[in-house]
């Protein structure tokens, strides 16, 4: 059944799943006892028209996930929230599929900004995991007010409040990608991202001085090694 479902980004032809999708978010958070931010139809259906979100499908029609896109601090940050699967079709393994292209969309849009969730599911943290997420305090997350007052109709709201906003129920986890230098970036783009230009060039430069020091110690010099770099080449 994996095998025929259809998971794709959404456009405007998409819209009459809202309603379905919605009303399914706040049976499953009900049935967990736990809290989720509440989305109305009309606002999912905005996302599918802008493009920001993944449906997933089968040949036939039938609704069986979703998870969309949130922009906050000017592009600095993205959510991939709302993640939800059809009762029908849950522990088949879609829900990793539905993340993993939500987050290829989210990379691809906003391929400078850290991306962002906060969960209470263990699976969504395992899958989270495997695409590059780290556990981080709230405190690393987007400070847009617009993103914490979506919290206010999740139950966990006044636990979340109680605490100043820096911690709750939920795990946050964060995708920053200037720890993930990716190859098929040109030098240039590399290079204007100067966080990850910088990680790199210290990486490059204890490579290079492991290299060094193996070849002193190779060459039976003995001795005390070299400070640095520049007195090993230039034999100071």
């Amino acid at each position: 059944m994996e095998d025929q479902i259809i998971v794709r980004v959404a456009n405007s032809g998409d819209t009459h799943y809202a309603q379905t999708i919605t009303d399914e978010m706040e049976s499953s958070a009900k049935a967990r006892g736990t809290g989720i931010a509440k989305r109305s139809p009309e606002y999912v259906a905005k996302k599918m028209e802008e493009g920001k979100a993944v449906i997933a499908h089968m040949p036939d029609g039938t609704w069986v996930g979703f998870c969309y896109i949130e922009v906050w601090g000017h592009e600095e940050f993205v959510a991939n929230s709302g993640l939800i699967v059809s009762p029908a079709f849950r522990k088949s393994g879609i829900a990793k599929k539905i993340k993993q292209t939500i987050f290829n969309l989210s990379r691809q849009k906003y391929p400078t900004a850290k991306i962002f969730g906060l969960t209470t599911g263990l699976a969504v943290m395992k899958i989270n995991s495997d695409l590059g997420y780290e556990p981080v305090t709230y405190s690393e997350l987007t400070d847009d007010e617009e993103f914490w007052a979506g919290c206010k109709s999740c139950v966990n709201y006044d636990i979340l409040m109680s605490k100043d906003r820096k911690n709750c129920m939920c795990t946050a986890m964060l995708y920053d990608p200037a720890d993930h230098y990716e190859p098929h970036e040109t030098s240039e783009e590399f290079k204007q991202n100067s966080k990850l230009y910088e990680r790199f060039m210290k990486l490059k430069q204890s490579k290079l001085l492991q290299w060094a020091f193996k070849k002193e110690e190779g060459s039976g010099g003995g001795g005390s090694k070299p400070k640095s770099l520049f007195q090993y080449f230039f034999n100071l």
